[in-house]
């Protein structure tokens, strides 16, 4: 048990670092430099598409004291802001967290934010997340299904009796996934299922114990790439009267075509799309929000959004706010609004 002479130099100790911290807001305050803002997105794995956006974007909207970037033109979010990108277990994972309020925002693919709102599929058991809103649809992302290069697997349907991965339970993967094999009406159970990540999957099928994995990410994806250049891995069409099904069903799902060319070796796909958000809890404060998403399209950040990477490439006001399953975040609204991005109220463009 702890004594209670050590109880009190814990108690002492706490009220010296309390003290100290308030010292330095009242010194920080006293200089003229505005307060600390914390704000966290959400990503993905280090090897997904997600977390090197997440850091461009932390990199690009911060605002720290001192830096002279963002005190020359408006290409900083709000002074104070420190924005931090944070690996996770996937969209699903991250939409949980937005929502109860456990990270300010996260990234998260269009189809599980669907879900999200209206409290269906991997949101059944939670229930709508309500205080979910959209800061700005930001880019594009490809479904991968690669099969094992020896593999008889040459469309969707053949899936069945193989090994195949859906992803992690907690990543938008899983939710794309699924309901692709509902279009084309297989089972889960028709399949030898796993559930893991994408860096397990590739380690797996490198080593032949698996057939087939899904993998949502903006194309090119180097993970798919570096198994075909090893003679792992190939890539299937997701097409046919299975698509047709799967975009009907889900409107934030639509076909796409992987260019000739996007991977070595490989003619042009067909498969699908959905959309990668940048979501935000409700509560987090209209200034805030208003001050990220004016500086994320700000010119002067332009170049850098083109040098990093085809997904951060994408990232433009055209078709920002253009099909979007959950309302837009107010501070978000108002800046679509001043650029004329959306109808002023009253119905007043």
């Amino acid at each position: 048990m702890v004594s209670r002479r050590m109880l009190g130099i814990a108690v002492a100790a706490l009220a010296v670092v309390a003290g100290a911290l308030l010292f330095a807001v009242e010194l920080g305050t006293a200089q003229g430099l505005p307060p600390r803002i914390s704000f966290q997105i959400m990503t993905g794995s280090s090897g997904g598409t997600y977390f090197p956006v997440g850091q461009l974007l932390a990199g690009l909207i911060s605002h720290p004291p001192g830096v002279d970037r963002c005190e020359a033109t408006p290409v900083c979010g709000p002074a104070g802001l420190i924005v931090s990108a944070r690996t996770s277990d996937g969209a699903v994972a991250n939409v949980l967290a937005v929502n109860a309020g456990r990270a300010e925002s996260g990234l998260a693919q269009g189809d599980v934010v669907a879900q999200a709102v209206a409290g269906q599929g991997s949101f059944a058991a939670a229930g709508r997340q309500s205080a979910l809103r959209v800061i700005a649809d930001l880019f594009a992302e490809d479904v991968h299904l690669l099969v094992a290069r020896r593999a008889k697997i040459a469309s969707v349907v053949d899936l069945k009796g193989k090994r195949v991965s859906l992803g992690a339970e907690s990543s938008g993967t899983s939710v794309t996934a699924r309901a692709i094999l509902n279009a084309y009406g297989i089972g889960e159970w028709r399949l030898k299922v796993r559930h893991d990540a994408s860096d397990v999957d590739a380690q797996l099928m490198q080593q032949g114990q698996l057939d087939a994995f899904f993998f949502v990410g903006g194309a090119p994806v180097s993970l798919v790439q570096d198994l075909i250049d090893h003679g792992v891995a190939r890539l299937v069409p997701i097409d046919g009267k299975g698509r047709d099904r799967l975009t009907h069903a889900n409107p934030a799902i639509a076909r796409d075509i992987v260019p000739a060319g996007t991977y070595s070796g490989t003619p042009a796909l067909q498969t699908v799309k959905v959309r990668a958000l940048w979501v935000v809890n409700a509560r987090v404060p209209d200034s805030t929000v208003y001050g990220i998403v004016r500086a994320l399209f700000q010119p002067g950040n332009r170049a850098a959004l083109d040098q990093g990477g085809r997904s951060a490439a994408q990232i433009r006001l055209d078709g920002a706010v253009d099909t979007l399953p959950a309302p837009l975040h107010p501070g978000a609204a108002r800046f679509f609004r001043e650029i004329g991005r959306l109808p002023r109220p009253g119905g007043k463009s």
